[in-house]
């Protein structure tokens, strides 16, 4: 595969200040957060994270450059807590086993929570072009779902991604970005190497950064008070703004 599973990084971190200012709107069966621009729009970003504070503070920044931002609950009300949970093994919680209605957190039950989300976008919000963001698990899910051909995703981004397939990688119709972590042992170099190797050979347009110093979750879960972080988080953020200027703009 492109990626390990997910490790404890992924679901440590610190927990920041700050003031969501989107709604709450429900989609079919599931919650979604959503933040709108001050304009009219006809462009969107699906952000692919677990449901707190630090991602709703995100989609709000996307959302100040014009975009339209849904967050969709991909879990059912049953994340990884913050910073982690007692006990908890990961591939017991992946196939439902922690929450009471024993709901698997695996793409047959995610991906139609997303095939309805960008419905949704495309008849409500007559959306026409749409990106999506994955950070660690929710990477897996944008690339399954980066077929503009399909009428899907048009254009995706990855930071410190997990549990993507290599053969999920090859099937990617429109171009991806990836913000990489120096330390990461979920993508540790020989995959990202290989992941360029697959996106080099896709000719589509293309591009992976390295942020040196920092870990796996930097880009959304990561203790700012290290500058390391703060910088690399920050300035993933503008890689993510930028390619999608560049892609869904034009």
């Amino acid at each position: 595969m492109a990626s390990y599973p997910p490790r404890k990084c992924c679901f440590q971190g610190v927990k920041h200040e700050g003031d969501a200012t989107g709604d709450f709107i429900t989609i079919d069966d599931f919650e979604v957060y959503k933040k709108a621009p001050e304009g009219p729009t006809d462009k969107a970003i699906i952000l692919f994270v677990p449901p707190h504070a630090r991602g709703e503070l995100i989609a709000d920044q996307f959302a100040a450059n014009g975009y339209l931002v849904l967050i969709p609950d991909l879990f059912y009300g049953d994340p990884i807590p913050i910073g982690g949970a007692a006990g908890l093994e990961l591939p017991k919680w992946l196939v439902g086993e922690y929450n009471e209605k024993k709901i698997a957190h695996t793409p047959p039950v995610i991906d139609p929570i997303l095939e309805k989300t960008i419905a949704e976008l495309r008849t409500k919000y007559n959306i026409k072009k749409i990106g999506a963001i994955g950070y660690c698990f929710g990477a897996k899910y944008v690339v399954r779902f980066l077929k503009p051909d399909q009428g899907k995703v048009d254009v995706g981004f990855l930071a410190h991604p997990s549990l993507v397939e290599k053969e999920e990688l090859e099937a990617i119709k429109g171009p991806l970005a990836i913000a990489a972590a120096e330390k990461d042992h979920v993508f540790p170099a020989e995959k990202r190497h290989e992941s360029e190797q697959v996106l080099e050979a896709l000719a589509l347009p293309y591009a992976v950064t390295l942020y040196g110093g920092v870990g796996h979750g930097f880009a959304l879960r990561g203790d700012l008070s290290d500058p390391k972080v703060l910088f690399a988080k920050e300035n993933a953020f503008i890689q993510g703004l930028q390619w999608f200027d560049e892609h869904l703009k034009a």
